[in-house]
């Protein structure tokens, strides 16, 4: 029996998610709205499936696929829509947090906080991120004179896992802590709820995935993220 995390996106826009999907996804092919993120999936490798996918990533330009790598999905892409790019990741999984961290004071952000948001998101690129992205969260921050300086907030849920995503700090903030007092905060909020965590790193990335190792993660699969023309 597969594990839910080995397809999160697929089942994570067909469950606790669908309420994000296009009106136009169905039981062969789910694409989260463009202006909430850039996910895209198929349900397996039928050729009804594919023909679904392909009709999606021509609507709604722009999508990414997250699949296993050398899982039987990895490679099912859509026709006539051209791949921009594959990036290598690492998923990561935490069930508890290591000891130690600090106290820090943050806000849970809102609606007003949305372009502050982006902005810091298109500023620092931690992963994908849109004008309504902030609607899959709570997303909670750090702000200094009323400027947002560093944020984390949740993604993809699928049974008994919540994403930690959209982890970041401005490049004038960082060095002080706030991305690991943030993701701790997140974290324990998730683990509270008895589900664990789970999130997407760069492969090759060694800095990163080590700061979430101190956190309390570890690699537990290897994702290809396939990045379409938009």
């Amino acid at each position: 029996m597969s594990h839910p995390l080995d397809r999160a996106v697929w089942n994570a826009l067909t469950t606790r998610l669908s309420p994000f999907t296009t009106a136009d996804s169905d039981g062969r092919a789910v694409r989260i709205d463009p202006e909430v993120g850039v996910f895209l999936a198929a349900a397996d490798t039928s050729a009804a499936s594919l023909a679904r996918l392909s009709e999606l990533a021509r609507r709604h330009p722009g999508a990414g696929l997250v699949e296993a790598t050398g899982g039987p999905m990895v490679d099912v892409l859509p026709q006539g829509t051209a791949v921009d790019r594959r990036i290598a990741l690492v998923q990561m999984m935490a069930t508890a947090l290591t000891p130690g961290g600090r106290d820090l004071p943050f806000e849970t952000l809102t609606e007003a906080d949305a372009p502050a948001m982006l902005a810091l998101a298109t500023l620092t690129q931690p992963g994908p991120f849109r004008s309504k992205t902030r609607n899959l969260g709570p997303f909670i921050g750090v702000k200094r004179d009323g400027d947002l300086i560093a944020m984390a907030g949740r993604r993809l849920r699928v049974e008994g896992f919540t994403e930690l995503s959209g982890v970041c700090t401005h490049p004038d903030h960082r060095g002080q802590g706030l991305a690991a007092a943030l993701s701790r905060a997140v974290i324990s909020g998730i683990l509270a709820t008895g589900e664990g965590v789970f999130l997407h790193a760069f492969d090759g990335h060694d800095a990163t995935i080590a700061f979430y190792r101190s956190l309390g993660f570890n690699v537990r699969a290897r994702m290809t993220y396939t990045v379409l023309a938009g």
